[in-house]
């Protein structure tokens, strides 16, 4: 099969878009419209078919998944899971398993990005109480929420891409349960291997007798009044301060390790390593001084403090928190800097940050919101020992979203009607009011969501899907219809690494409907290696969101997911492929 010009250049986009991806030229979702106007430009797709996207039922199912998820949250209504998942004992292997499952069921019908931001406090604080490490629990915490994803046609965005995919191809698409056929045996299975194994492989931190814990570097100043100056650090009471400890001083131009035997002057900027309460306490000392910059006018005391993630692709990354601005662009100021493997040198304002950092952040209460809808920059923005408390609309959420459920799986509704008529059942019932609803459609997700599939069409009608589909085939030879499934889950999975899952679903679709047909296969089982397989990411930190907000929490380096992720990644596909192959094919 003879390629023209569209291919080819359709294919020195795609080289160009996986490349600014990696190298994170601009946000992800600028990229991916930046590719697709490439192509709208070169007439490779019409005005009609690159925009078709945005108008799929998808991407309207999607958003409207989101409104109803924050809905759900708002409310407090995941409150009432706090008795299922906390642990009763100290025992790691019962702690997971009673996390994993709830966690992934939640996940199996709501985003679980809100589901893990929701528990990772709650994990931190249960863990404290039994004596057991966070860092047992909170890879455990994101895996399950991954998996879960897999348990209904609702639980991922990548279900419902592929899912509106073969709809636009004129296929019927999932039913809500047919990827339950992998959730469970899959949620079961991984589930097992960390509660056996799994939690045996993960770092003992910010638990009691394991490694030291990854605490926030934090400065303070010393006050011109302070009773102690000329004091050492050790006659001043600055040595032995329990949750925190006193690593290095700066005064002037010099850095030098913080002895007993310093003594101490006014102006020294003091850095210290400790959790927010140990700030607090910190600050609460006669002599000492926040260094920071107050929010506002500062006549507002005991301001809200918020744990912020870094996200990959975010405008802050290789950026110091002076040069980009951040009190002036987001309105709250940095305290205190979390890096995964501690390296924090310098001043606050002078650290490059990277992808991972935990902020503590300080501001009013409005800062959640202002800093929750950049969700290109921030993977994760939690209130520091704010738990949401169930309120009186809790109830009326959990109908709505099981209304819902009910609807598209008796198939009354199709999925995008359903959810449409959950999200405006949200705000008419004002479980989400106001700016919150289009806060919680997350636009930019919607924008890579409606240009992948764009450049999807472009991959189909240039005819580089078919020639993909051959190429899939002749690595699957070897094992027929089985092997070219293996080609397609593996193909995925390794192109989500390097994309996103969203886009790697939306460019293997064409292909795999093009191996199927060209097998006379089912192409439902196909569409789901590559639902599964561009949703697998578990060996890295940047993977998935919810890696990634478990990342700084957890104290975790990549490593650690790799190590007990490789299994996790095997018994995925081992499962899917199986249960694919004797279902499907």
């Amino acid at each position: 099969m003879s390629l023209g010009w569209t291919a080819w250049y359709t294919l020195a986009v795609l080289v160009l878009m996986v490349v600014g991806l990696v190298r994170s030229w601009a946000r992800t979702d600028l990229v991916l419209l930046g590719s697709l106007g490439l192509l709208l430009i070169a007439g490779v797709l019409s005005p009609e078919d690159a925009f078709a996207g945005f108008a799929n039922p998808a991407v309207i199912a999607i958003g409207a998944l989101f409104v109803v998820a924050a809905g759900v949250d708002r409310t407090g209504a995941l409150g009432f899971v706090d008795g299922l998942l906390r642990p009763r004992s100290a025992s790691k292997g019962a702690a997971v398993v009673r996390l994993f499952v709830p966690t992934a069921v939640l996940s199996g019908v709501l985003n679980n990005t809100p589901v893990v931001a929701m528990l990772i406090p709650r994990i931190q604080a249960w863990a404290r109480e039994r004596g057991i490490p966070a860092s047992k629990l909170l890879i455990p915490l994101s895996t399950a929420a991954i998996v879960g994803g897999w348990l209904t046609l609702i639980g991922t965005s990548t279900n419902v891409v592929v899912h509106g995919l073969m709809q636009a191809e004129g296929l019927d698409g999932f039913s809500f349960f047919d990827l339950t056929y992998i959730g469970v045996p899959a949620v079961l299975a991984v589930g097992a291997y960390y509660a056996l194994i799994g939690h045996r492989l993960l770092p003992n931190r910010d638990g009691a007798g394991g490694a030291p814990r990854q605490d926030y570097r934090f400065e303070l100043l010393v006050s011109p009044e302070a009773s102690w100056l000329g004091q050492t650090v050790e006659e001043a009471g600055l040595r032995m301060l329990g949750d925190a400890f006193l690593s290095r001083i700066r005064r002037g131009d010099s850095v030098f390790g913080a002895s007993p035997e310093t003594p101490l002057e006014a102006g020294d900027v003091l850095e210290f390593a400790g959790d927010a309460q140990a700030h607090d306490a910190l600050l609460a000392r006669p002599g000492l001084l926040r260094k920071a910059p107050t929010v506002g006018d500062g006549s507002e005391a005991d301001l809200p403090l918020f744990e912020v993630v870094v996200a990959p692709g975010s405008r802050l990354e290789g950026k110091t928190l002076k040069s980009a601005d951040f009190r002036e662009r987001y309105g709250g100021v940095v305290l205190a800097i979390r890096r995964r493997d501690g390296q924090v040198e310098g001043g606050l304002g002078n650290v490059f940050l990277r992808a991972g950092d935990l902020l503590l952040v300080e501001g009013k209460g409005a800062l959640q919101n202002r800093l929750s809808v950049q969700s290109q920059d921030f993977a994760l923005v939690a209130p520091i020992d704010t738990l949401r408390p169930i309120t009186s609309r809790a109830p009326i959420a959990l109908a709505i979203l099981f209304g819902m459920i009910g609807l598209v799986a008796f198939g009354l509704l199709p999925l995008a009607s359903a959810a449409f008529a959950a999200a405006l059942g949200m705000v008419v019932t004002g479980c989400l009011r106001g700016p919150s609803v289009l806060r919680a459609m997350d636009g930019p997700v919607l924008l890579v969501i409606g240009a992948a599939l764009g450049i999807g069409h472009a991959v189909e009608v240039t005819g580089l899907a078919g020639v993909a589909a051959r190429g899939v085939e002749l690595i699957g030879a070897w094992g027929g219809p089985v092997g070219a499934l293996i080609a397609v889950y593996v193909v995925s999975n390794l192109l989500a690494e390097l994309v996103t899952n969203k886009a790697s679903a939306a460019l293997m679709v064409p292909v795999a409907l093009a191996v199927a047909a060209d097998l006379g296969a089912d192409p439902v089982g196909f569409c789901i290696a590559v639902a599964v397989g561009s949703a697998a990411s578990f060996l890295t930190p940047i993977g998935y969101q919810t890696n990634l907000m478990v990342m700084s929490a957890g104290g975790y380096k990549y490593t650690d997911f790799t190590r007990a992720g490789a299994p996790v990644s095997l018994i995925v596909a081992v499962v899917t492929i199986t249960v694919c192959s004797l279902v499907w094919l």
